[in-house]
């Protein structure tokens, strides 16, 4: 009963936790692009160069410490939210989480081997990737179920219902 309960919050989390995923997948190579345009490219491997010479302790600080300026901004974010500003608030809250998803994205790049190096933090990295497949197979069924009603498949009200719309909207643009 009580799981029963739980499980629409547990999709929630893992919808959450996978958007994170996908941000993190989907701006590494964004991230890598801009590398490429700006003379970051020189500097990730100085950086990578300077993080071989360091322990995996100091690695872990070399990965944190980046992001701790952005945390800031999303205090200005929270700031423009409660005085009703809510298209600055979000852009800046946006803004902030791609940034800082981009440059933790960056910056594990560079640290990966240090920091697997010790065990608790291999732990968690394995704890977070099986979280992560966890995730995807709970929203899963839901997602396909999305992309089914969105393509109009299957014969249940809402894909007929869909479909209808569909076939509204085309009548209306060839009516023009």
């Amino acid at each position: 009963m009580m799981r029963r309960l739980l499980q629409p919050i547990w999709v929630l989390l893992a919808v959450i936790f996978l958007i994170e995923a996908w941000l993190w997948d989907h701006l590494e190579p964004i991230v890598a692009r801009v590398v490429a345009l700006i003379p970051l490219r020189a500097f990730k491997q100085w950086l990578s160069d300077r993080v071989d010479t360091l322990s995996p302790a100091m690695t872990l600080i070399v990965f944190i410490v980046p992001v701790i300026p952005l945390f800031p901004l999303k205090l200005v974010g929270l700031w423009l939210m409660m005085h009703e500003y809510w298209l600055s608030a979000i852009v800046t809250i946006i803004f902030a989480k791609l940034v800082g998803v981009g440059v933790t994205a960056f910056i594990f790049d560079v640290t990966r081997s240090k920091l697997l190096e010790m065990p608790w933090f291999e732990r968690l990295y394995e704890f977070i990737m099986d979280l992560r497949a966890k995730a995807a197979a709970l929203v899963e069924p839901t997602k396909r179920r999305i992309l089914e009603i969105l393509r109009g498949d299957g014969g249940g009200w809402s894909s007929r219902m869909l479909r209808l719309i569909q076939r509204f909207r085309k009548s209306v643009h060839e009516a023009r």
